[in-house]
């Protein structure tokens, strides 16, 4: 009886410090994301950038999926779940509605975006983001609401790659075309996104 309640106490103790870890990271990572949603689409309405604006909103998703993964930390599984759900859900509905300013981008003429904007802003998030996937990837954590957010935050390292490559295209051809088509891929990848979090949702129910 007493090696039962020494050994509850421990598991206790250790899902405290395990719950502590993993709020710790999603408060960094949410901090990051809010920060540079906040630079990207400041720059990217300056520049014309449709890559830079799709990735800021690709951030403040992101920022609201990770304060959903802070509520579930030390929740029921079933919380957890419903988070991951909610998350794939609210990461469909920003893809498409980007998917629609795109087609309008596309169909009305558009100003040449800054390239110069796009490539300084999208190295910073790119570094960002790395070194968030990075703190994400130490936790080892398998629960849904986690690997949701590595999910999103791989999804995000590429984006930022793609800007990247857009800008230097832009350069290349004097043409936003290349911004439009990155801006379209980025809202894709959301969306594939979207949907691997939608099937951690449902996973063992």
């Amino acid at each position: 009886m007493i090696k039962d309640n020494i050994s509850k106490t421990k598991k206790e103790n250790t899902d405290v410090e395990s719950s502590g870890i993993q709020k710790k990271l999603l408060w960094t990572v949410l901090i990051i994301n809010f920060g540079f949603f906040i630079i990207e689409i400041t720059t990217g309405l300056l520049s014309g950038s449709m890559g830079l604006v799709a990735d800021s909103l690709d951030m403040l998703a992101d920022s609201f999926v990770y304060g959903l993964s802070l509520w579930a930390v030390g929740s029921t599984l079933i919380r957890k779940k419903k988070v991951a759900r909610l998350s794939g859900y609210f990461q469909l509905l920003l893809a498409l509605s980007g998917i629609i300013e795109v087609i309008r981008r596309f169909i009305l003429f558009e100003n040449l975006p800054d390239y110069r904007i796009m490539i300084f802003v999208s190295v910073l998030a790119l570094i960002a983001n790395s070194a968030s996937l990075y703190l994400l990837k130490k936790s080892k954590n398998q629960e849904a609401h986690m690997r949701a957010s590595m999910i999103l935050t791989s999804n995000d390292v590429l984006i930022n790659t793609g800007v990247i490559l857009a800008g230097i295209l832009v350069l290349i051809t004097q043409s936003n075309y290349p911004d439009l088509v990155i801006g379209t891929l980025v809202f894709l990848v959301v969306i594939k996104g979207a949907i691997k979090i939608l099937k951690l949702g449902k996973q063992n129910q």
